[in-house]
C-alpha cells in the first residue's frame, strides 16, 4: 500500500488492492511524540502502583474488547494489508492468546522471590524481582499489524510499563483501532498511546527518552533504529526478518511437508518473517517431494475475493524486490518449475517455485518476503544444516522427519531462534515460548517469560540477618579471620575434583 503525506501533515492509508483511501491520520511530529512520552511518563506511577492484579484486570478488559470486536478488527486488517479476512481473524486470535498469557503470568514470572545466598554470604537473605523499565516505545510492522506489535506491547504493559506505539505507516488504521480499544477498556490514564507517521516519527520516538524500544522490521531499518537509540544509550529489542529454511529428511511425510511448505511459503503472500523461503530436501526424495509441492501449488491463487489463497502485496516496493530475486535466480542458472518472472502481476504475485538455485543468488541470501519458494536438493542432513546456517539471518526453521530423535538433533544444530518439527510456525501459537532471532534477524526476545523479562530490570536485594562468622567486608579485617577464610577457600575450591 502507498502512503501519501500532504501539506496538512496527514498520512493516507490506501487499499493495496484498489488504491482506495481507507483513512487519513494526523502525523505525529517530534513535539507530538515527546508530548505522548511525557504523558506516558506521568501515567507510569499509577500503572505500576496497580500491582500485578490491578494490571491483569485491565489487560483482560482490553482483551475482551478486542475479542468481542474481532470481526471489525479483522476487516480493518484485511483492508489495510490485503490479506483474506480469515487470515486476519486468525492473526487477532493468536495475538489475544499472547495477551491473555502475559496478563495471567506476569506475577508468577516477575514477582519478588528468594534466592540462595551461598556459603560465603550465609548471613544474607537474598531476593530477586523484576521491576518495570518505565516507558517503552514500540515500532510495529505492516505484515502482521496486530500479532507482531502486541508481542511487545502486551508483555511490556503486563510488566508494568507504559507504551507509546508507532504502527507502520502502511497500517495506521489498525494501530489507531488498538489505541481506541485500549482507551475504552482502560480510560483512567494514557498508559497506551498511538503515534502515527513514517520513518521520521519512528526516529523521534527513538530519541524521545523512552526507556526501551521494541522494533520489528528490516535489518537495514534496524541499524538506523540502533544508531538513533545509541545517542541516548536506549536499549533495543530487534526482530529483523528472516530467510527461513525447511529441511526435509528421506523418512519425512512428504505430503505433510509439501502442505507446510505451501502454507509457510505462500501464506500472507509470503510476507511472513518466520515463514519458509528455502527448502532443502534429501536427494533420495527430492523428485517426489517436488512433484507433490508443484501439484499443491496449482490450487493456490491470489486475489481480492474471500476465497483467494492470499491477497495482493501490501507495498509496491516489495513487488520489485520479489521480481529482482526471481530474475536473478533464473539468470544464475536456477529453474522456475512453477511460475517465474511473469508471475509478478502487480498488485499480485502468483506462486513461484524455483529449483537448483545457486546458494550465492539473492533469492538464497536476501529476504525475499514474497510468495516464492526455492527448493534445492542436498546429499545429507549435515549438508542441509550447513546450508541453513550459512545465512546471515537466523529467525526460524522447520524440520520434517519421522524419526523424533533425528529431527530434534537436527533442530538443535540450527542457528535460529525457533524451530518447528513436522510443522511450520508451530511456535507462533505457544504463548509461553520466547520468539526472536540471531544475526540479521535481531536480538532480544518477545513472548513467554523471557518476553516479560525483556521489558523489566532485574533488582537484586540482600538483607543481613546476622553478623558474618568470617567478617571480611571491612578495611580493618582481622588477619586471623582472613587466614581462616583462605583455609576454608582452599578446602572448598582447590581440592580434588569429585
Amino acid at each position: 500500500m502507498a502512503i501519501a503525506a500532504d501539506r496538512t501533515a496527514h498520512v493516507r492509508s490506501l487499499s493495496p488492492a484498489t488504491a482506495e483511501v481507507l483513512g487519513e491520520y494526523e502525523i505525529a511530529d517530534d513535539a507530538a511524540v515527546r508530548a505522548a512520552v511525557a504523558r506516558a511518563r506521568g501515567a507510569t506511577d499509577w500503572w505500576t502502583g496497580l500491582g500485578f492484579r490491578g494490571r491483569q484486570a485491565r489487560l483482560l478488559a482490553w482483551k475482551r474488547t478486542i475479542a468481542a470486536r474481532i470481526e471489525e478488527l479483522a476487516a480493518l486488517i484485511a483492508a489495510e494489508t490485503g490479506k483474506p479476512s480469515g487470515d486476519a481473524a486468525l492473526e487477532v486470535m493468536l495475538a489475544v492468546e499472547h495477551l491473555d498469557w502475559a496478563a495471567r503470568n506476569a506475577e508468577r514470572v516477575l514477582r519478588r522471590r528468594r534466592v540462595r545466598s551461598g556459603l560465603l554470604a550465609a548471613n544474607q537473605a537474598a531476593t530477586l524481582e523484576y521491576r518495570p523499565l518505565g516507558v517503552v516505545g514500540a515500532i510495529g510492522p505492516w505484515n502482521y499489524p496486530v500479532y507482531t506489535p502486541l508481542g511487545s506491547i502486551s508483555f511490556a504493559l503486563a510488566a508494568g510499563n507504559a507504551v507509546v506505539f508507532k504502527p507502520s505507516e502502511h497500517t495506521p488504521g489498525t494501530g489507531a483501532w488498538l489505541g481506541t480499544a485500549w482507551a475504552e477498556a482502560v480510560p483512567e490514564q494514557p498508559v497506551l498511546q498511538i503515534v502515527i507517521g513514517a520513518g521520521e516519527t519512528g526516529a523521534a520516538l527513538c530519541r524521545s527518552g523512552v526507556d526501551k524500544v521494541a522494533f520489528t522490521g528490516s535489518a537495514a531499518t534496524a541499524r538506523r533504529v540502533l544508531a538513533a537509540c545509541a545517542e541516548t544509550l536506549t536499549p533495543v529489542v530487534v526482530e529483523g526478518g528472516g530467510k527461513d529454511a525447511m529441511i526435509v529428511a528421506e523418512d519425512a511425510d512428504l505430503d505433510a511437508a509439501a502442505r507446510a511448505a505451501v502454507f509457510g511459503g505462500f501464506g500472507n503472500a509470503g510476507q511472513t518473517c518466520a515463514g519458509v523461503e528455502r527448502v532443502y530436501v534429501l536427494r533420495g526424495v527430492y523428485p517426489d517431494f517436488l512433484s507433490r509441492l508443484c501439484a499443491l501449488t496449482q490450487t493456490v491463487e491470489p486475489g481480492a475475493q474471500e476465497s483467494a489463497s492470499y491477497g495482493p502485496m501490501t507495498t509496491p516496493a516489495q513487488i520489485e524486490i520479489v521480481r529482482r530475486h526471481v530474475e536473478d535466480a533464473v539468470a544464475q542458472g536456477g529453474r522456475a518449475v512453477t511460475g517465474g518472472p511473469d508471475s509478478v502481476r502487480p498488485p499480485y504475485i502468483f506462486p513461484v517455485i524455483l529449483v537448483e538455485v545457486p546458494e550465492e543468488s539473492a533469492a538464497m541470501t536476501d529476504e525475499t518476503f514474497g510468495p516464492t519458494l526455492v527448493v534445492n536438493p542436498v546429499d545429507s542432513l549435515d549438508e542441509a544444516v550447513s546450508r541453513t546456517n550459512a545465512s546471515r539471518y537466523g529467525l526460524a526453521a522447520s524440520v520434517f522427519s519421522a524419526d523424533r530423535r533425528t529431527a530434534t538433533a537436527v533442530a538443535r544444530r540450527l542457528r535460529t531462534g525457533a524451530v518447528s518439527i513436522n510443522s511450520v510456525l508451530g511456535f507462533a501459537a505457544v504463548p509461553s515460548l520466547p520468539f526472536g532471532g540471531v544475526g540479521d534477524s535481531g536480538f532480544g526476545r518477545v513472548h513467554g517469560a523471557d518476553g516479560l523479562r525483556e521489558f523489566s530490570r532485574a533488582q537484586s536485594l540482600t538483607r543481613q540477618r546476622f553478623a558474618p562468622p568470617l567478617d571480611l567486608m571491612r578495611l580493618d579485617r582481622d588477619p586471623a579471620v582472613l587466614a581462616r577464610a583462605r583455609t576454608f577457600f582452599r578446602l572448598r575450591h582447590a581440592g580434588r575434583a569429585r
